[in-house]
């Protein structure tokens, strides 16, 4: 059974109506559609005054599940549910805890696709650690990325048969969890605006990402244990 993934990364508020059509064109012929973080256009600090547009664009392309970005963050608990009014589809964070040790999202999905069972973790670059100075005035604290998708790998990986990490990390790090985890088969990064071609394999795990600025759009095929495909431009 092969799946279909279509990925976007780093938008940064640019999805043009010309270029949601093409990504609405190429939905038509995948199965799961992510994106992994900094589609919105506020900065890190900023805060909106009213829903980002790209909210409901999101919808219309029925994204199956996202990773937060930096841009899709805030220390303050407000700011942060303001940056993200609007999202219907599930936005995840594995390595985001408020200070009492609640997650405040999604940090896994599971679900069957057409009879495959497809696991999905989501982490991103830390923004404010225990470490810091100012974890003091900020709501919110990362995990280091790596070992909490190591962690949340393993935890999936016997219950599903495909296993997707969503990550903001970069495209240097995602390499890094690459070789350091078992059992994740494809990993959609974003953060470094790197143009991936093609999936890179790094042992059994394929690593992909995007560029930025919705100059391309990942389409891909996963089927007995390969990930092919490219980025299609937009």
């Amino acid at each position: 059974m092969a799946i279909r993934i279509q990925h976007t990364n780093d938008m940064h508020g640019t999805l043009t109506p010309a270029r949601f059509e093409r990504l609405r064109e190429l939905r038509q012929g995948v199965d799961l559609f992510f994106d992994t973080g900094d589609c919105i256009k506020t900065g890190n600090l900023g805060i909106p005054l009213k829903p980002e547009p790209v909210w409901p664009l999101l919808r219309d392309l029925r994204c199956t599940a996202s990773v937060l970005g930096n841009r899709e963050t805030h220390v303050m608990e407000s700011a942060f549910h303001a940056k993200i009014a609007g999202a219907e589809h599930p936005v995840m964070c594995g390595n985001l805890h408020r200070k009492d040790g609640r997650f405040p999202l999604p940090r896994t999905l599971e679900f069957d696709v057409e009879g495959v069972r497809v696991g999905v973790l989501a982490v991103m670059v830390p923004m404010v650690t225990e470490r810091m100075k100012t974890q003091s005035l900020s709501t919110y604290l990362w995990d280091p990325p790596i070992p909490t998708a190591i962690s949340l790998a393993q935890e999936l990986r016997p219950r599903v048969d495909l296993l997707i990490a969503l990550t903001h990390i970069g495209h240097r790090q995602d390499l890094e969890l690459a070789a350091k985890a078992t059992g994740i088969d494809v990993i959609l990064g974003g953060h470094s605006h790197s143009v991936v071609q093609t999936p890179v394999q790094v042992g059994q795990t394929y690593v992909c990402q995007g560029g930025s600025h919705n100059r391309f759009a990942g389409i891909y095929e996963w089927e007995g244990g390969r990930l092919t495909g490219h980025l299609e431009p937009l």
